[in-house]
């Protein structure tokens, strides 16, 4: 089962039914007899970690808390260092070679280079390992991936405004969703194996359709951040045409800070993901300008049970989403 309002993926030929969201949670009968009779073959072996920023980094360290071995693959020599000194994977290389005797490699890669991969990497990839990517866009993904041989396209809904090699925290996937997107041709024990890797970090599994899961990130993390960001802008420029620049700066709080975080995120990863996400993004901007409207229809109008109501209906709803 998936969340509400996304509809499951057609399964991998002889491949069971999609899991629900609460057997992922608690484990169901397949996971916990993977889990009791040692048969997860990609825990035999390294798990290949490809970039280190936010969501590798913080996917080594718990890989680590438990036990795996992890050997990690870094664009740059400085990165590599740094990596190294916050112990973010047990081998870590500038040299595509590290990849070799993985089992299991996750792509964590900002998502123009997940489209358009260096040579190297594709060469270094070994022969028969499950490969998963972590982008936040999943149709072009596949576009470009499907062809691979034991590929899965998934995407762990976590994240902070932090980005690059310190980025990466402890815990981070901890109850949060891990969404795969397979197709008719996945391959059911990749697919399985990716779930053992969400599950060992504490994730909430779940699988869509691709073309779904583009349109409701849209909606619920690729909209906010360009919100965040208009949020912020606003309240620049409505602080200095009121001559009030510093004293907005000095009164921003936690409510501020809360709506406007992912906003003051990574400029990179946000423009990446309106640029791979284009259409679903302007779908889900027509959907917020539509209700920031009403919103302003019902003040301008001194219509405040109206406004009540709406922030009722609001306050009802938000439960639903976290």
């Amino acid at each position: 089962m998936t969340s509400p309002g996304i509809p499951a993926a057609p399964g991998p030929a002889g491949a069971s039914p999609a899991p629900t969201v609460a057997a992922a949670a608690t484990g169901d009968a397949t996971t916990a007899a993977a889990s009791s009779d040692g048969s997860q073959p990609w825990r035999l072996g390294p798990v290949g970690i490809v970039g280190l920023g936010l969501i590798g980094g913080s996917l080594g360290l718990d890989l680590r808390r438990r036990g795996i071995r992890v050997q990690a693959l870094v664009h740059r020599s400085a990165t590599a260092e740094r990596a190294r000194a916050r112990q973010l994977a047990d081998a870590v290389d500038t040299d595509a070679a590290v990849l070799q005797g993985c089992g299991l490699v996750v792509l964590a890669l900002p998502l123009d280079r997940l489209l358009d991969p260096p040579a190297e990497l594709l060469a270094a990839l070994p022969a028969g390992a499950v490969v998963t990517d972590v982008g936040s866009v999943k149709e072009p993904v596949l576009r470009r991936w499907r062809a691979r041989e034991r590929f899965v396209a998934s995407h762990p809904m976590a994240g902070t405004a932090e980005a690059g090699v310190e980025a990466g925290i402890p815990g981070l996937f901890q109850e949060r969703p891990w969404v795969a997107t397979p197709e008719a041709g996945t391959d059911p024990g990749a697919l399985a194996a990716v779930r053992q890797l969400a599950d060992t970090v504490g994730a909430r599994w779940l699988t869509c359709e691709a073309g779904a899961h583009d349109r409701s990130v849209a909606l619920i993390s690729h909209l906010p951040v360009l919100l965040g960001a208009a949020l912020i802008e606003a309240a620049d420029a409505g602080g200095a045409e009121a001559g009030a620049g510093a004293l907005v700066r000095a009164l921003a709080s936690s409510g501020f800070a809360d709506t406007s975080r992912v906003g003051g995120g990574n400029p990179e990863l946000g423009t990446l993901m309106a640029r791979c996400n284009r259409e679903a993004l302007l779908a889900a901007l027509g959907h917020y300008r539509r209700e920031l409207d009403q919103l302003e229809t019902l003040v301008e109008g001194h219509d405040w049970e109206g406004l009540q109501r709406a922030l009722s209906r609001s306050q009802a709803l938000r439960p639903e989403f976290l």
